[in-house]
């Protein structure tokens, strides 16, 4: 057989990709195909033919495609698509088996960031490996390993949304600051993707906290990226650490350079001796941290700190006018706002340190005083003389202006001057790209040199040079302070940073109403989400989120709002629409159920949430057959859909089919152990059956998950009272009564427990309490009644026996035996009086 052709390999990978980012998922399946009969034992087309089979829901044949290579763990693709279709075919230690076999591949990849519009990472990074595995071990019933898995996904990656809710669905205790923030590994690969200091942002100032469980804790550097070896403007590695001593004047002059390779020739077609590159913007940004004005520079350059930089030493040039040598400035910045010192040496670090803008008006101070001539240049005075002798003799005094220098020194100084300046070639060659004109125009024959430029303490209006025969066009772009260019670079990643902390923000405010959500701490949750800015809690999660919240505090009506606008902002929406036909269940809305179940399925027939509305709407007209054929459907469409399980049990409980009740609350509790729903069915139908004992394990396993629900503590207490122990019960129907005041059935419980344990007055303040909850209740004014009897009030005790006979005739008989017994000492609560 001929070798494969690599350019055929090569387009038919590019096509796949193509289909495959545009949703062409046939397409992409066709050429996938073509591909792997082309190259049958590539791993890479195996890999793009199980994908392809994968996005289209088809598991067992991306199973099958993938097998070979994935569950050896020898092609991170296959192994990562063998684990998803394991997954979904309940497969679940074969996958498992596979992401670890594969560990080698992806155990350092970090995809966080390398993904945009034009570029993408095709395999998973060991976040998203995490995260699958998670999910596996989750699935396979092991919730301490799920939770390693989910702790390290988001340790890499705190975006990681999935993760997140699988380690809260696992009613794992977090601390929600300590997952949505920057992490070292986020800090290094924003570094790495821009050569920034991390430092110069000032993130390094948020350290992680000491007590963090989820997080690495170590005191993280991120080092200063040089420019590349092979980057054309990168003179020499002195050249880059002498930088770090760089007034900010120089990024504007580079600027004005346009960032161009300083190569003068002169204008009879010599090339110059002189030849220097200068930094592009890119290479501007690599010392951005020096521009912001904090310590970094000292950090990166140790040598710097210890020793002063040299005051920057000027090219000699040649004066046609006057014949003499000596040495210039660069080019200032053409804004009169905006001078700055450029004869300024950086003397110690302290002075390197000091704000631009103070130096700056100094020297403008200074330059104002001076008096000119005609030409523009300073006139000579005894001050100036002194302090250009000064200038000469001590090479780190800061350099005189260009007009002190041209009449005042003499040419042996400026031969002087000249040497010192050749014996540090370095500065030289950093000032001469300073130096460079923005016009070559008026250059003469024989001028070796870069273009000449005008005084320092000339008007950006006066700019025309002294020997030049025509005017020189004065620069008016860029202008602005000297900062100006490196300011975009900085800037960016600041605002960059600066979005991340916002998201990481909203995250961590969804990521703490939805974990109090999990933990049933129904107030602290809609307390987050109210607290979330109005555009993003308008949405249909947040909102549903919210009217969970309501529906686990029974708080149906209000419940029942939230999801209405749910309904009228998202019509096609089907997550938690099970739970909304049950809020309707609950109101007994028969009309919005029906309505409901019918608009799901016109969404989606095949969706378990449109057969769990059509299943309530049937039990709420108690057609409990019916109902119970739509739960069935609905389990048949997704075997994990634990609520369906549990609404099938309570329509076994409604027909008396105990048995069955139980093998539905089980099958429930299987695809979902959290499920407090299953945990209370299996309860009630162990205390039907009269086993109370076990019934109390089941309550107190319910309540365990759902420790704020009095429903839940109130039937731990019923079954205590079931089995002799008022004393028990009563402090689960006190904790009851803490946990929701406004609860009838717990006050009344409560009441009747203290009547038993002969403490009338106790229960006297509890029924006047519940007088006001339930004022039209029969057997609230019936066990009124018999305390007053239990207190020798008769007149109470009959005014209550009259107001229960008048609201519950059908229970006279009972009343009127009660009432003809008021004289008996010893009156006992009987067992079968409950309240309706």
């Amino acid at each position: 057989m001929s070798p494969a052709n690599p350019h055929i390999i090569v387009q038919l990978r590019q096509l796949i990709y193509y289909h495959l980012d545009n949703g062409l998922l046939n397409n992409a399946l066709f050429l996938a195909g073509r591909l792997h009969a082309y190259e049958p034992r590539s791993s890479d087309a195996s890999y793009l033919l199980a994908l392809c089979h994968l996005r289209l829901g088809q598991l067992k044949a991306a199973y099958d495609y993938s097998r070979n290579s994935g569950s050896r763990g020898t092609h991170l693709g296959c192994s990562y698509v063998f684990a998803q279709a394991c997954l979904g075919l309940d497969r679940y230690v074969e996958g498992i088996s596979a992401i670890e076999r594969s560990q080698g591949h992806w155990g350092a990849r970090n995809n966080w960031n390398k993904h945009s519009e034009t570029k993408r990472q095709h395999l998973p990074d060991a976040a998203a490996v995490y995260c699958l595995k998670g999910k596996l071990w989750h699935a396979h019933n092991d919730p301490k390993k799920a939770v390693e898995c989910y702790v390290e996904a988001l340790k890499l990656n705190p975006f990681m949304w999935d993760a997140f809710l699988g380690l809260c669905d696992t009613g794992a205790n977090v601390r929600i600051p300590n997952i949505f923030k920057m992490t070292p590994e986020m800090m290094a690969v924003l570094a790495a993707s821009s050569n920034t200091d991390v430092s110069s942002l000032g993130i390094m100032d948020e350290a992680p906290a000491a007590d963090v469980p989820l997080q690495a804790q170590s005191n993280i550097h991120i080092p200063n990226h040089s420019l590349p070896a092979n980057d054309p403007f990168s003179v020499s590695t002195n050249r880059l650490n002498m930088d770090g001593s760089m007034n900010s004047s120089v990024y504007s002059l580079l600027a004005k350079l346009n960032c161009s390779t300083m190569n003068t020739t002169p204008v009879g077609g010599a090339p110059a001796s002189v030849t220097m590159d200068t930094p592009t913007e890119a290479g501007v940004r690599n010392h951005a941290h020096f521009m912001m004005g904090d310590g970094a520079a000292a950090a990166v350059q140790p040598s710097m700190a210890t020793e002063p930089p040299l005051a920057p030493m000027r090219k000699a040039r040649t004066l046609q006018g006057l014949g003499m040598d000596f040495s210039i400035d660069g080019p200032p910045k053409m804004r009169s706002n905006s001078i700055r010192s450029k004869s300024r040496s950086k003397t110690d670090s302290e002075e390197g340190e000091s704000t631009t803008l103070g130096r700056s008006a100094t020297i403008a101070v200074n330059a104002l005083d001076r008096k000119r001539t005609i030409s523009g240049h300073a006139a000579q005075t005894a001050s100036s003389s002194a302090a250009s002798n000064a200038s000469i003799n001590d090479p780190l005094a800061p350099q005189q202006r260009r007009s002190v220098r041209l009449f005042n020194q003499i040419r042996p100084s400026s031969s002087k001057f000249s040497s010192s300046t050749s014996s540090i070639g370095i500065r030289e060659g950093r000032e001469v790209k300073k130096a460079k004109a923005i016009s070559t125009k008026g250059r003469s024959g024989n001028t070796s040199t870069v273009g000449r430029v005008v005084s320092g303490n000339r008007k950006p209006l006066d700019g025309m040079d002294v020997d030049v025969k025509e005017p020189r066009p004065v620069s008016t772009a860029p202008g602005g302070p000297p900062s100006v260019i490196p300011k975009p670079a900085v800037n960016e990643k600041v605002k960059e940073y600066e979005g991340l902390q916002w998201l990481l923000d909203l995250f961590s405010r969804l990521g703490s109403g939805y974990f109090a959500l999990t933990h049933y701490q129904c107030n602290d949750a809609l307390q987050i989400f109210n607290s979330i800015a109005p555009a993003q809690r308008e949405t249909p999660w947040v909102l549903a989120q919210m009217g969970r919240a309501y529906y686990e505090q029974a708080a149906y009506a209000d419940a029942e709002k939230y999801f209405v606008r749910i309904r009228s902002m998202a019509p096609a929406r089907l997550e938690d629409m099970e739970v909304y036909s049950t809020i309707l269940w609950h109101l007994k809305n028969q009309v919005e159920l029906a309505f409901l179940a019918h608009e799901l399925v016109e969404v989606d027939r095949l969706s378990p949430q449109a057969w769990c509305a059509i299943g309530n709407s049937f039990s709420l007209q108690r057609d409990h057959d019916q109902a119970l054929k739509c739960f069935r459907r609905a389990v048949q469409l997704d075997p994990k859909f634990a609520y369906a399980f549990t609404l099938q049990g309570h329509e076994h409980v409604a027909n008396e089919e105990y048995d069955k009740a139980l093998v539905s609350y089980r099958s429930a509790i299987s695809a979902e152990s959290r499920h407090y729903n299953a945990w209370y069915g299996l309860g009630k139908v162990y205390e039907k059956m009269g086993k109370y004992d076990v019934a109390e394990q089941h309550f107190r396993t319910a309540a365990a998950i759902n420790p704020t629900n009095a429903v839940l503590v109130c039937c731990i207490g019923i079954a205590l009272e079931k089995m002799k122990n008022p004393k028990a019960a009563l402090l689960q129907y006190t904790r009851a009564c803490e946990l929701a005041p406004k609860s009838a059935l717990s006050r009344f419980k409560k009441a009747r427990v203290l009547m038993t344990l002969q403490e009338p007055n106790l229960a006297l303040v509890e029924l006047k309490v519940l007088k006001d909850i339930a004022p039209d209740d029969a057997n609230v004014h019936f066990l009124l009644g018999r305390c007053y009897k239990m207190l020798r009030q008769k007149g109470s005790a009959i005014r209550h026996f009259t107001t229960a006979l008048n609201l519950d005739p059908k229970a006279a008989q009972h009343i009127k035996e009660h009432m003809e017994s008021l004289e008996d000492e010893d009156d006992d609560v009987d067992d079968d009086d409950q309240m309706s």
